[in-house]
């Protein structure tokens, strides 16, 4: 049985928090490292980060619940 990949951590830099804002909200978005994802809460969605990159299309967004 072969054991399970450890979780990819990706690091975004907090200045680029600072400055990113939801695409549909212009609401601020949080980081959750565990998942990847940028959040955002006001619009329930949650960006993905594929290789250091945050995808900010809402048609790339995952739904979250309240």
């Amino acid at each position: 049985m072969t054991e399970p990949l450890p979780a990819l951590t990706v690091e975004i830099d907090p200045r680029l928090l600072e400055i990113l804002v939801c695409p549909v909200t212009h609401g601020p978005l949080t980081y959750d490292r565990d998942k990847g994802e940028l959040v955002s809460r006001s619009a329930n969605l949650a960006y993905p980060i594929r290789d250091g990159v945050p995808i900010m299309l809402p048609e790339e967004a995952r739904e979250i619940a309240d």
